[in-house]
């Protein structure tokens, strides 16, 4: 018997239309709203700003696809001097990951905390915190209930992680008709990032029973969910499913954190700009593969297989061509294993690994079923 512990303060709110009943959750005052150009262009920042009548914002809607630690330090000495009574963010993995971060920097009293923390290695605890409403317009990172939040340092091509309890938002608010206009590729993208989050929780050598569950049920929704809304994008009823897989995965990885493929995954976006759904996900059917061969006769053996079957019919390595060649991919393999991330997957890790999960030539043989 293994001891475990389990902790989530995140309070979720979920279903068709519960985007209106945003007054309960943000009270009256002064609040940064956290978004992306796009959504202020087709009118979402002014659609929130209706809900919130009793409610002064401040807008920062310049968050790039990958949060950079420069920007997020600006944005901080920008933002420091307001009287904010909270921090709303409205957009996908990225935007709620620069909102978590604002909401812990922008009352923290460091000069380009980022900076300092991250890069020159300062030791400093996240000891105060703005309240934090996280609203998900994508289905994948599951950052709306996770404890930390990815930032990148754009000099060194470097992936950092903030983390730590106050890195939770207070309320996560889904509502699955935002995620209704999503095209293709940021729907499949971000769901990738999700079957990914909840593959890596349950092989992790930090995986309990809570975290098992969420990541079984992420993934028997996923599995049908995701080819539902590819093929038919205006379907509520899978894109509901999707965000609940993707809210699942990451109460999985609160508690697991990432492994393997995620850390395979770094060194791709940060030098060729592979979307970070992609990068960590291109990997999965070699690692369901390489898991299996080694656990063959795993509960989730099943469920696996579906996930593997799907993950193929994607052809994911076609996705990955269009960013990097398979020579550019060989020359950052260095640094793709990252122990923080690598050493949770419980498999073995032989020296032959990452080749064999990379490359698809490289793989072993077919598994008999």
């Amino acid at each position: 018997m293994s001891h475990w512990s389990h902790h989530n303060p995140v309070r979720v709110h979920a279903g068709p239309g519960v985007l209106r009943q945003l007054p309960q959750w943000v009270i009256p005052g002064q609040w940064l709203l956290v978004t992306t150009p796009g959504f202020t262009r087709r009118g979402l920042t002014d659609h929130v700003r209706g809900l919130l009548p009793s409610v002064q914002f401040l807008v920062h809607d310049a968050v790039s696809p990958n949060p950079e630690l420069e920007d997020l330090d600006q944005s901080t000495g920008r933002f420091r001097q307001e009287a904010l009574t909270g921090v709303l963010a409205v957009g996908g993995g990225s935007v709620l990951d620069a909102a978590k971060v604002l909401a812990v920097t922008l009352p923290s009293g460091l000069r380009d905390p980022l900076d300092q923390v991250l890069r020159q290695g300062r030791r400093h605890e996240w000891e105060k915190k703005l309240p934090l409403v996280a609203i998900p317009t994508t289905s994948g990172t599951g950052a709306e209930v996770t404890p930390f939040a990815t930032v990148w340092g754009r000099s060194e091509r470097k992936k950092y992680s903030v983390a730590g309890d106050r890195l939770f938002p207070d309320v996560a608010v889904l509502d699955p008709e935002l995620t209704l206009s999503l095209p293709g590729k940021e729907t499949l993208y971000p769901g990738l990032d999700a079957v990914s989050h909840a593959l890596e929780s349950l092989w992790n050598i930090n995986r309990t029973p809570i975290s098992s569950a969420f990541a079984i049920q992420a993934l028997q929704l996923a599995v049908e969910a995701l080819p539902g809304v590819l093929s038919d994008p205006a379907a509520l009823g899978a894109r509901s499913d999707m965000q609940s897989a993707s809210l699942l995965a990451g109460l999985a990885i609160s508690q697991t954190r990432t492994a393997l493929a995620h850390s395979i995954s770094y060194p791709l976006t940060s030098h060729y700009g592979v979307p970070h759904g992609l990068a960590c996900s291109f990997t999965l059917p070699r690692l369901i593969g390489h898991y299996l061969a080694e656990f063959p006769h795993c509960p989730e053996k099943g469920l696996l297989l579906r996930v593997e079957s799907m993950l193929r019919k994607l052809d994911l390595d076609a996705h990955l061509g269009a960013y990097a060649s398979r020579k550019e991919i060989d020359a950052v393999k260095g640094e793709m294993y990252t122990p923080d991330r690598a050493g949770n997957f419980v498999a073995r890790v032989a020296d032959d690994t990452l080749e064999k999960v990379i490359f698809p030539d490289a793989s072993t043989p077919p598994r008999k079923h």
